[in-house]
C-alpha cells in the first residue's frame, strides 16, 4: 500500500511531467483555454500514457533488451504510440466531434507529446525510478506510473484551464492579455507543484 501511495504522489505532484519536468507544454498551453477541451484533452492523453506503458515495457523487457535492441526503443515506442493515438482519434471522431473538433490539431500532437514519450521512457529507466520511487520497477508499477502521471497532466491542464477562464474575466493590460498572461498563470502553478518536491 505504501508502495502505490508513494507511485501516486510522485507520478501526480512530485514529478509532474508538464510543470515540474516540462514536458507536453504544447497542449498545456494550447487546449487549457476552456475546461471542458482541459478535461477531453487531459483523460486522452492519461488513457494514452496508461496503453503506453502497457504496451512498451514488456516489448521492452522482454524484447528488446535479450536481442540486444534496446537502440530501437524510441522508434518502437513512437510507433506505438502513434498506434494508440489514432485509434483514439477514431472513436473520439465517431462518438464525440464536438470534442474532436475542440482539440483540434492538438490530438493528433499527441503522438508527439514529449510527455507520452517521456512515461515511457521513465518507466524502462530503472535507475532513475530507483532514484524517484526508491523501489525497483516492474510491470505493475509501469502501469500505474503511467496512469497517474495522466492524472497529473490532467490535474494540471484542468487547473491552468480553470485559472485561464477566471483570468480572462479580468481587467489586464492589453500589453499581457493572451500568452504572457497564460506564461505567468504557469509559472505560478509550476511553483506550486515544486512545493511537494521540496518535502
Amino acid at each position: 500500500m505504501a508502495q502505490l501511495l508513494i507511485i501516486i504522489i510522485s507520478a501526480v505532484f512530485i514529478n509532474n511531467f508538464v510543470v515540474v519536468q516540462f514536458l507536453g507544454i504544447c497542449p498545456f498551453l494550447g487546449v487549457s483555454k476552456d475546461f471542458k477541451s482541459a478535461l477531453g484533452m487531459g483523460i486522452a492523453v492519461t488513457f494514452v500514457m496508461t496503453l503506453t506503458c502497457l504496451i512498451t515495457y514488456p516489448i521492452y523487457t522482454y524484447l528488446l533488451v535479450p536481442y540486444g535492441m534496446e537502440f530501437m526503443e524510441i522508434i518502437v515506442f513512437i510507433f506505438i504510440i502513434a498506434a494508440i493515438v489514432q485509434m483514439i482519434e477514431m472513436v473520439l471522431k465517431k462518438f464525440s466531434p464536438t470534442l474532436y473538433n475542440a482539440m483540434g490539431i492538438y490530438l493528433p500532437l499527441i503522438t508527439t507529446n514529449c510527455a507520452v514519450l517521456g512515461v515511457a521512457e521513465l518507466v524502462i529507466d530503472s535507475a532513475q525510478m530507483a532514484s524517484i520511487l526508491r523501489m525497483s520497477m516492474n510491470f505493475g508499477f509501469a502501469i500505474l506510473y503511467g496512469l497517474f502521471a495522466g492524472v497529473g497532466f490532467t490535474l494540471s491542464i484542468v487547473i491552468m484551464s480553470g485559472m485561464r477562464e477566471k483570468i480572462a474575466r479580468l481587467p489586464i493590460n492589453k500589453h499581457l492579455k493572451g500568452f504572457p498572461i497564460a506564461m505567468i498563470t504557469a509559472c505560478f502553478i509550476a511553483l506550486a507543484f515544486y512545493v511537494f518536491a521540496l518535502v
